[in-house]
């Protein structure tokens, strides 16, 4: 065996495992009738994307679970891939070229997306390399690109077959406009944020009487498309001017008064401007009562030629001038603050401007049916279950999705207009208003296909020209769990004719039904709407069932303050430096083990330390226990050894402590309860298997009962801990493995099928999760030395208490209250003096309390430490009493503290938690210091 290195040096071990991982073909997953599959597809990361925490949080839930189930011999396959991120990746290289002076026009639709493609192989494949250095195990010769030409011959199935089936259609509605990036958003695209407006009380003037009325307003500026005012036909105070005319202020156009029940009488004067063309309530009005559709703004956000003498100001600028204009005017009454929630791009931040338009839709509702069925009918589980809630309501109330982007990168629209029949059919705008009588498909002239036709099959005219819209990028995401097989048009074939039986079927379909429905999708809580529940639609529609069974939902990554970690905020904390600091194990684990199930997580870089520590635990010990290790006595069937040998208690404990923890790790992990089961491993190994278990044998550590307990616990801890710290595990298993005859080692099942010996596994990856074996497990054995531990602790507090030297032994007597105890003691009297370093133990026959001690009890046992001719009690009074008053002191400033409501209420959960806590803790260290100068009296 070579020489172990007194420290772990994670750099040197992540570089080369992963490396060998990958030349073993170690990921890589396919149809096998032998194995169960399990399979979870990655949230594709953008193409613009570098690592961040969310990604770290996300992908170690994800990795976790790959390799566990790896372990646990079933055939795990993460599929791995990437989005081409329409608007996204749109900016990234229209910025670069903006510092060349250039726009994306100036190169034309062709060259700007061969730009894209090219800036993509340079920079797309970032995020990939980044996952790889977190570890993530994903099979990555099946990595997959939203815009691979396969990919997209699906996306343009799905937009055909829909079509053809009528829930795909083209119509002019109000939809959420960004000015800045100039396309189409969903509502889940242009998310609200409230923001300190004003509203705006405006005098609309009565034609023919010089009376007015006053509207509210919040968008000055788009009083120039009004084609209505409205009230509530309830309301007393305007029924007798329902039906009059207006003068529409600054334009000079008569618009009348309408009763809708829409209008809230209570919002502002009770009278609403009606801009059908620039609201989606409006819109509803404008239909409901033959209204104009009159659109004032360009695509820019800048006014139009309908805004008359504001044509070209930018709509902001148009407010503050029409508002001039106004007062001016006298028809400016006044101007209240008020808040208000407006949509914003979730791509540049824009506020998104309601802009009536022609796009694309898909009809939901029919979608929506079999999705919320089956979430109801638990065919998919959520966890935290109080997702389904949140699914439920938004599936239940779902709008209809506009699926069209005016953008260049992306999916183009598999749309073809004849226009010779255009010009016979097509909704037309002559100076500004739209003719809106119905909602329109504009099937005359529109061929949808999946390739160019030659001819239009209507007229037969081969003048043709393509939409220039491309897809929302979410229409090639929702179809992840099965396109990424190559669906509907697999790549390889089988044997023979296709269509003629399971043997005669490509690699793809057959893995397609192998690993549909996929076990798990792991995702965070703002995608829910985006691509969980669109998923969930796509896989009843095209693959007659669900696309995986369970959805975990993640917390979001804030920073110590509860503030989400964003680049403008600067709280950010970037993983790939934490991963160069502390190692990908200690990033790792510390994520995961304060990740309580779908919680938020509050990080800060000190929380890494934890991680850090941990994995250097691992490596002494382990160094430790390789250092000892006598080959010979290793080799051997555990559940053989231990029904024949006598094990001492200790022996008994540790591996009846063992697998308990397995089990116990087995049900969190099944419950995604991740940071109780990687808290169980760091407790086990930590408190019990190094602080009690190796302490007590160091002394006989070569006894072959202890070699083989202390290689046999090591070895199955560390395939237990391989799935949430792979880099070490991998490391320390190697040495594992070299360091005994390897020949002679039993062999243990691994791949779910077939018996190998150790010697000839790879990877501690090939190797099996610990069968937990129940017949070790005692749990009267982990009772009786868990009675020996807490007394064994309770002499230490006692002699930590009097500043007692830690050599120097002391006497001690215990008074055991049952006979089963003092057996016990007798037992493993050897124990209690070595661990807590006495010179002598004597078994009280009564419970007396000898002269001269000072006490502590637990449930079992009552124990006197004897002190004379160690301290000077006088001495010893005077420190404890000076202790008493210190904390007395610092109790009453934390009470104060938490007594501050502004505080309690204002600081984040964990910080009062953990004030509450250490003054909890303060307080028994005081009445145990008061205890103690009573009995030094």
């Amino acid at each position: 065996m070579n020489e172990i290195p007194p420290r772990y040096n994670p750099k040197d071990a992540e570089d080369k495992w992963y490396a060998y991982w990958e030349s073993k073909n170690l990921f890589a997953a396919g149809a096998n009738p032998a194995k169960k599959p399990f399979c979870i597809v990655i949230p594709p990361p953008n193409v613009t994307g570098i690592l961040h925490m969310g990604h770290a949080l996300n992908n170690t839930i994800q990795d976790i679970l790959i390799r566990y189930n790896r372990l646990k011999g079933q055939e795990a396959l993460w599929m791995p891939g990437t989005d081409h991120a329409g608007i996204a990746t749109q900016n990234v290289v229209e910025k670069t070229l903006a510092r060349e002076g250039k726009r994306r026009q100036d190169l034309g639709r062709e060259a700007f997306v061969e730009r894209v493609w090219n800036w993509k192989e340079q920079y797309g494949s970032t995020i990939i390399r980044q996952l790889k250095k977190l570890g993530a195990s994903c099979d990555w010769q099946r990595t997959r690109f939203t815009m691979d030409a396969d990919y997209s011959a699906a996306v343009t199935e799905v937009f055909v077959r829909l079509y053809d089936k009528g829930l795909i259609y083209r119509g002019s509605y109000i939809i959420n406009w960004c000015p800045r990036c100039q396309t189409a958003l969903s509502d889940e695209e242009a998310a609200h944020r409230q923001l300190n407006s004003n509203l705006y009380y405006l005098r609309y003037p009565l034609v023919d009487s010089p009376d007015h009325i006053v509207v509210a307003t919040t968008r000055p500026e788009t009083m120039l498309g009004d084609t209505a005012v409205a009230v509530n036909p309830k309301d007393k105070r305007y029924k007798k001017l329902i039906g009059k005319d207006l003068n529409l202020p600054l334009v000079n156009r008569k618009i009348k008064i309408i009763a809708d029940s829409m209008v809230d009488p209570k919002f502002g004067t009770g009278c609403v401007k009606v801009t059908p063309a620039h609201d989606p309530n409006d819109y509803l009005m404008g239909k409901k009562h033959g209204l104009e559709f009159i659109n004032v703004m360009n695509p820019d956000g800048s006014m139009n030629e309908a805004a008359g003498n504001y044509k070209g100001l930018d709509r902001f600028a148009a407010r503050e001038v029409i508002l001039e204009d106004l007062r001016q005017k006298g028809l400016l009454e006044k101007i209240d603050p008020h808040v208000l929630s407006v949509g914003h791009c979730y791509r540049c931040h824009t506020i998104v401007e309601p802009y009536l338009s022609k796009q694309w839709f898909v009809r939901m509702k029919p979608l929506a049916h079999p999705a919320i069925a089956a979430v109801k009918k638990g065919e998919i589980t959520f966890y935290p279950a109080r997702w389904k809630k949140v699914y439920l309501n938004w599936m239940e109330n779902i709008q209809d999705w506009c699926i069209s982007r005016q953008i260049w990168w992306g999916h183009r629209l598999p749309v073809y207009y004849c226009r010779a029949c255009q010009k016979q059919a097509s909704e037309s705008m002559v100076n500004g208003q739209w003719s809106i009588d119905k909602e329109t498909t504009d099937a005359q002239g529109v061929i949808v296909s999946q390739v160019k036709p030659e001819k239009c099959p209507g007229c037969g005219s081969t003048d043709i020209y393509q939409d220039e819209d491309v897809l929302d990028t979410w229409f090639s995401s929702w179809l992840w769990p099965f396109a990424t097989f190559y669906w509907p048009n697999f790549r390889g074939q089988g044997t023979g004719d296709r269509g003629q039986g399971s043997l005669n079927e490509s690699r793809e379909e057959k893995d397609l039904k192998y690993f549909y429905p996929t076990s798990t999708l792991v995702t965070a809580p703002e995608i829910i709407f985006f691509w969980v529940a669109r998923m969930i639609m796509a896989g009843f529609e095209f693959m007659g069932g669900i696309p995986f069974k369970d959805v975990y939902i993640h917390g979001t990554v804030r920073d110590t303050e509860g503030k989400k970690m964003s680049k403008s905020l600067g709280n950010i904390i970037d993983p790939l430096e934490i991963i160069s600091d502390y190692g990908t194990d200690a990033l790792r684990f510390s994520l995961i083990s304060i990740t309580a199930q779908g919680q938020d997580v509050f990080l800060s870089k000190e929380r890494f330390e934890q991680g850090r520590n941990f994995a250097n635990k691992i490596w002494n010990a382990s160094r430790f226990i390789l250092m000892n290790i006598e080959p010979k006595f290793v080799p051997r069937d555990l559940c053989v050894f231990f029904a024949k040998e006598e094990l001492s208690l200790i022996n008994r404990w540790i591996l009846s402590r063992f697998y308990s923890v397995l089990r116990d790790v087995e049900k969190s992990l099944a419950a995604y309860r991740f940071n109780e089961a990687a808290t169980m491993l760091y407790t086990f190994f930590w408190h019990e298997f190094c602080d009690w278990y190796l302490e007590l044998i160091k002394q006989d550590i070569k006894h072959p009962h202890n070699q083989l307990v202390m290689y046999k616990i090591l070895e199955k801890y560390i395939r237990a801990l391989h799935p949430f710290m792979p880099f070490i595990t991998e490391e320390i298993w190697q040495r594992l493995r070299e360091c005994v005859e390897g020949d002679k080692l039993e062999g243990v099942k691994v791949s779910g099928c077939q018996s190998v010996k150790v010697s000839e596994c790879q990877s501690v990856m090939e190797q099996a999760w610990p069968h937990i074996q129940d017949q070790i497990i005692d749990k009267k054995a982990e009772k009786d030395a868990q009675a020996i531990f807490e007394t064994i602790t309770l002499i230490r507090n006692l002699r930590s208490s009097l500043d007692i030297a830690p050599d120097q032994k002391v006497n001690v007597s215990i008074f055991p209250r049952l006979k089963s105890k003092r057996a016990l003691l007798e037992q493993n009297e050897r124990i209690f003096k070595n661990m807590a370093k006495l010179d002598s133990l004597m078994l009280l026959p009564v419970n007396t309390r000898p002269p001269a001690t000072i006490s502590a009890v637990n449930a079992d046992f009552d124990v006197y430490l004897h002190f004379s001719g160690l301290l000077d009690a006088g001495e010893e009074r005077r420190k404890i009493s000076l202790r008493i008053a210190e904390i007395k002191k610092y109790l009453l400033s934390k009470e104060q503290r938490l007594k501050n409501q502004e505080f309690v209420n204002k600081a984040p959960k964990e910080i009062v938690e953990k004030e509450l806590a250490g003054l909890a803790e303060y307080k028994l260290t005081l009445s145990r210091l008061e205890k103690m100068q009573h009995e030094l009296q």
